[in-house]
């Protein structure tokens, strides 16, 4: 019985010596060194914590973002994933610091002797926290969602993502357009789709003078009628616009349900008012200028011009 006590003592020593002196001996390695003056260890064990705090956070934030996520719709659920991104790095931010300062790091030593590094940092990353800004503005106040047309620098696109820092949105030729979101703030934006889908355009067409103005009416309201894509409510209007240097002006203006695709339906309806125009004998000119040529009534000779150089 005796034996069996001093064995049970010498396996119990030698677990308390051997194995768990080994695993606190790992958890306590680390290096020590000295920010601010004050000395700051980071060890095995520290590292460890931080790495499971992070991934605590993350699996609680999943959670989170999967409940709130199911009770949205679609186009809810976009933004809020979107803000909920910008949320995240600060939680995980939280988190390690909060890890930190648990395990016995004073963490006012290391982001006062961060300062300076976070003043780069800011300076060099201001146009990047813009854009953060701005995303979350556009998210927020709804001034651009995904599916709008927009205009921007002359170029025409669709959006089809928009995320914390950029917005992609894709062109009538197919190539992405990729936005930083502080352009959206800083800059003038057309949007063809902000209140409503439908868009009004217009085709421009100048006819020689003296020609039959209601016929020219009568025949674009009839190509507008027959183009596929025009909506037949609003109904399509000509103006007559100006009398013009070689041609009388008309615009023939329609509505359209897509504005993303109305070069194609403008191209469509040139075609058919040129075709027309040709049936009806309704001309459309081209600029002409007149050119007038003076002589006066002396003109000096070559061999006269000659002479009076030689004198």
């Amino acid at each position: 019985m005796q034996q069996d006590q001093t064995a049970k003592e010498k396996v119990t020593e030698v677990i308390e010596q051997d194995i768990w002196g080994t695993i606190k001996d790992i958890w306590e390695f680390g290096y020590t060194f000295p920010i601010g003056g004050e000395p700051v260890t980071i060890s095995v064990g520290m590292v460890v914590l931080v790495i499971l705090a992070f991934l605590i956070a993350s699996l609680l934030l999943r959670i989170i973002r999967s409940f709130i996520t199911s009770k949205l719709q679609d186009e809810d659920k976009m933004k809020f994933i979107s803000v909920f991104k910008f949320i995240k790095y600060f939680v995980y931010l939280a988190v390690i610091l909060i890890t930190l300062s648990s395990a016995g790091i004073d963490v006012t030593i290391l982001l006062t002797a961060s300062a300076a590094l976070f003043v780069g940092l800011g300076l060099a990353l201001q146009e990047l926290f813009q854009d953060v800004i701005g995303g979350i503005f556009i998210i927020l106040d709804k001034s651009l969602l995904v599916g709008d047309v927009i205009e921007m620098d002359g170029r025409v696109a669709r959006v089809f993502e928009i995320k914390l820092r950029t917005t992609r949105a894709l062109t009538r030729d197919d190539k992405v357009m990729i936005i930083p979101n502080h352009k959206f703030i800083s800059d003038t934006v057309y949007n063809y789709t902000q209140n409503h889908k439908t868009t009004r355009e217009v085709v421009k067409v100048g006819v020689s003078y003296g020609s039959d103005v209601e016929k020219v009416r009568e025949v674009l309201l009839e190509c507008a009628r027959e183009q596929k894509g025009i909506l037949k409510k609003p109904e399509p209007f000509v103006l007559f616009e100006d009398f013009g240097d070689s041609a009388l002006l008309f615009g023939l203006h329609f509505y359209v349900s897509d504005s993303f695709v109305d070069p194609k339906v403008k191209s469509e309806l040139r075609f058919k008012v040129n075709n027309k125009f040709r049936l009806n004998n309704i001309t459309i000119p081209f600029p002409q200028r007149d050119v007038h040529m003076f002589y006066p009534e002396k003109r000096q000779t070559l061999e006269e011009y000659d002479d009076n150089e030689d004198v």
